[in-house]
């Protein structure tokens, strides 16, 4: 794009009360292709900034009843990211400075050269794009900050965080779903910092981790002497979590006996403790995770049809690492920062043939599995240790696997079926190398080296 093209795209308000200079300014502006409105006071000024996006005000600072300065406390007020420049009387030089004081971005003494009007303009211009970028660049951090450590940038993960930023602000109840270890509850606890519940408890709770026999009363709470040993009324899990968020992990391990009354607090928002007939209703928003098939759990009665569909109202898939391997050397460099602070170590280094031995890892334990290994590798400080350890597991996988293949009995051409193989694992992968090697179980340069011999890209 040009430079005329650019000017085409920018807007800017020139405000002088003198008709004469406000035509001249207007007419310099124009004539350089930018977009030019312009009012004769601050007043009018408001009026068409509450109408407009200008990039660029251009002010004198006298004004009549108000001043440029006052136009500029209302700019930086409400719109902080518009460039701001102010022409003064040259004999006042002290409005000049009390207006940079005050957060203007340039200004220009009377009276100008045509060119050192533009080159305040196209200052103001900088400052205003600059100002917004800074603008962009935090709001980045701060959701970054509230995702609770979710680090990737893989177009997979982009579509966590747009579900994420979309029904965070939501009360809907909310089933995650994936594998162990692809960050389940970071999920959860994202969803519930990024909420206006953020400032009540987020409380978590493994279905599978509680004795079913203790399970009623944890959950839901037991009057006094309700079972022996209930010497006092105990609150459970939903109503230490009112007002906030409660997190059920593992939720296909729920005890069928107790699946009824979670569907209860669901649809009605009430809940019974043991031994009471008292409904207590409470304010609680519900998220549920599972890496089983719930669906499947409900095909052979060991999961409630009806509490399925009311968990699954929003669903949200947690990717595999295997599914998002360009996040891989992100993830590193965050565990690696996180582990060295957590425990006051120095920060080690990785060598680049460790990085792609990281890549070509297949990862079944996914996010949680690359957080221990590069936490003991902090700790240790070998890297030796940490490829040796991922050798010997790549190879345990591969001698634990069954292939149910054939060889037909008119024999087989190799190379046609080995290039077939190949091509087969670049299209399921998009045309990605590095995950149509780790789907073939084959190190990145071994798969390079095929693609070469079969010239196939």
């Amino acid at each position: 794009m040009n430079d005329n093209n650019q000017k085409v795209n920018i807007s800017i308000l020139v405000v002088e009360d003198d008709p004469d200079q406000r035509e001249l300014i207007t007419n310099i502006l124009s004539a350089e292709q930018y977009q030019v409105q312009s009012a004769d006071c601050v007043e009018s000024a408001i009026l068409l900034i509450k109408r407009h996006n200008f990039d660029v005000i251009f002010s004198d600072w006298n004004l009549g009843n108000l001043s440029g300065l006052d136009l500029l406390n209302y700019v930086k007020k409400n719109h902080p990211y518009i460039g701001f420049a102010i022409a003064t009387a040259y004999s006042t030089v002290a409005h000049a400075v009390e207006a940079i004081q005050q957060g203007a971005d340039d200004y220009l003494a009377k009276p100008f050269q045509r060119q050192t009007l533009l080159l305040t303009i196209n200052k103001a211009i900088k400052s205003g794009q600059l100002k917004k970028q800074n603008q962009q660049l935090s709001q980045q951090l701060n959701e970054q900050n509230q995702l609770s450590n979710i680090v990737g940038k893989a177009a997979c993960m982009q579509k966590v965080y747009q579900r994420i930023n979309r029904i965070s602000a939501t009360d809907a109840t909310v089933l995650i779903l994936g594998e162990s270890g692809t960050g389940k509850e970071l999920c959860a606890r994202s969803l519930h910092e990024m909420s206006s519940r953020n400032n009540k408890a987020f409380i978590a709770i493994n279905c599978g981790a509680i004795p079913e026999s203790l399970a009623e009363a944890e959950l839901f709470g037991a009057e006094k002497g309700a079972f022996t040993g209930a010497n006092t009324t105990r609150i459970g899990k939903f109503e230490a979590a009112n007002g906030g968020t409660l997190f059920l992990d593992e939720i296909g391990e729920l005890p069928l006996s107790l699946q009824p009354k979670l569907l209860r607090l669901l649809q009605e928002g009430t809940v019974t403790r043991l031994g009471s007939h008292h409904e207590i209703k409470l304010d609680v928003r519900v998220i549920a995770a599972t890496h089983k098939n719930l669906e499947k759990l409900v095909q052979i009665g060991d999961f409630r049809e009806d509490l399925f569909y009311r968990l699954n109202i929003i669903p949200i898939t947690m990717p595999t690492l295997r599914e998002r391997q360009e996040d891989i050397p992100q993830l590193i460099e965050h565990f690696v920062s996180l582990h060295s602070k957590r425990h006051n170590c120095p920060t080690p280094e990785l060598e680049k043939q460790s990085y792609r031995a990281l890549l070509d890892h297949h990862w079944p334990g996914n996010v949680r599995e690359l957080s221990n290994r590069i936490e003991r590798f902090v700790l240790l400080n070998d890297e030796e240790e940490l490829i040796s350890s991922l050798n010997s597991d790549h190879q345990n996988d591969r001698n634990n696997e069954v292939i149910n293949f054939t060889i037909p009995s008119t024999g087989i051409n190799w190379q046609a079926f080995e290039r077939q193989c190949l091509a087969q694992a670049l299209k399921q992968s998009d045309g990605n190398k590095t995950k149509a090697a780790a789907f073939l179980q084959m190190s990145y340069k071994a798969f390079l080296y095929r693609l070469e011999k079969y010239q196939l890209s």
